[in-house]
């Protein structure tokens, strides 16, 4: 009867000396392995404990029955008699120990440590893990990376092209580092907020990358300064759509263009306004180009001041065509064509017409003997017709002939 508590004691300190066997036995429920795989319990059939609850009690039983066999047997079988009904009850408690101690060892499989990345591991869960491949250290290009990164994905589908943001390194390491929830997503939505359509978006952030440089607060605040300039949010839309850099300028960098432009050109307000919104790079290009043609117009061409107003408010590109081009179209139409300055001006139009298209239909009329751009005469062909109609209007209302005859004539130059 003194060795019935020992064996319990016994069987208590071996059952939690295999729980730390257990652990090894037991992968963690619920814990997830790489790419999905769920790892469930598995008890083994050699080291179950369970089973070694079973041996234990069965060991026991025996060695008690052996001690039994001694000469005062009546003493002992009344004894054990006696003591049958006590036994009968601890065996029944010794087969719900080791049940019961399994549940709580499952339970407190959760609050195990993660498993470490050295722990050993068998061949057969080794051959499982699908390892991806590294990234590299260093790369020239983007497309290393897009599978390892949901922000290049997700910029991808919105239609950005990587392989030109990739030529400027800054702006490739940026896109690497940034979150997209956390980085881009807001940008998306102001952009969006501003005018900009989802299938503009791609467009829109390959031309400007750099934007995602730019704090979204002051990104809000150039909006608001343009509104206050009483700028319609269509008019903040399509300057932004037509020079996507327009909002990486200071208030202070806008401000000072429309100033500019206000005070050079002595324009009105209104004027200013509209000018700026159909050329909106006038506020974020160099102002060297705008300086040197205007020097053009007044002292190499003879334009005077009201004239070039008219042009620019008219053609706006004027302000930035290049300097050989606008002197080589003014000297055609005004020596060749003997056009004067107040009909040029009436028809700006065509310093923003190539010059050989202007050569080719001008001497196939003088060919015909229809240059007459003289409005005072009869047969008078505008300047406006002249450069902006398509070919076989052009040979059936100004030239009279066909257009079959006109690439005749083409063939002779």
């Amino acid at each position: 009867a003194q060795q019935i508590p020992r064996w319990f004691n016994s069987a208590k300190l071996r059952s939690l000396i295999n729980a730390a066997q257990l652990t090894k036995c037991f992968t963690r429920p619920g814990r997830t392995l790489l790419h999905g795989f769920s790892a469930q319990p598995q008890i083994s059939s050699d080291n179950c404990f369970l089973q070694w609850g079973f041996k234990t009690y069965k060991t026991s039983s025996l060695w008690n029955s052996s001690q039994s066999t001694s000469p005062s047997s009546q003493e002992n079988n009344s004894t054990q008699s006696s003591l049958l009904p006590s036994m009968n009850e601890q065996s029944q408690k010794t087969q719900k120990i080791p049940s019961f101690d399994s549940e709580l060892f499952l339970e407190e499989l959760d609050e195990l440590p993660p498993l470490s990345p050295m722990q050993p591991i068998s061949e057969e869960e080794a051959i499982q893990i699908i390892a991806d491949p590294p990234l590299p250290p260093a790369s020239f290009t983007l497309r290393d990376y897009v599978d390892h990164s949901e922000t290049l994905q997700k910029l991808v589908l919105l239609g950005v092209d990587l392989s030109k943001i990739e030529k400027h390194t800054e702006a490739a390491n940026l896109l690497l580092r940034l979150d997209f929830e956390k980085d881009i997503k807001q940008m998306l939505l102001f952009l969006k907020d501003v005018g900009i359509e989802d299938n503009q978006l791609g467009a829109f952030l390959t031309k400007n990358h750099a934007i995602f440089a730019e704090d979204l607060e002051n990104l809000k605040i150039r909006v608001a300064y343009l509104l206050s300039k009483n700028f319609s949010k269509a008019d903040v839309a399509q300057m932004v759509r037509k020079a996507p850099f327009l909002l990486n300028f200071s208030v202070e960098r806008l401000d000072n263009r429309l100033g500019f432009f206000q005070k050079e050109l002595e324009l009105s307000v209104k004027k200013t306004r509209d000018l700026v919104v159909r050329l909106p790079r006038l506020l974020t290009g160099s102002l060297e180009p705008v300086k040197e043609n205007m020097k053009v117009y007044r002292l190499e061409l003879g334009f005077k001041h009201n004239e070039i107003q008219h042009m620019i408010t008219r053609i706006p590109k004027m302000l930035t065509a290049n300097k050989r081009k606008l002197t080589e179209t003014f000297d055609f139409v005004h020596n060749v064509m003997s056009i004067p300055h107040h009909i040029i001006v009436k028809f700006p139009q065509v310093f923003n017409t190539r010059l050989f298209k202007i050569k080719e239909r001008h001497l196939f009329l003088t060919y015909l003997g229809r240059a007459q751009y003289d409005p005072a005469k009869p047969n008078y062909i505008s300047l406006d017709k002249l450069v902006s109609i398509p070919d076989e209007i052009f040979c059936e209302e100004i030239a009279k002939a066909s257009v079959q005859d006109f690439d005749k004539f083409l063939k002779t130059l």
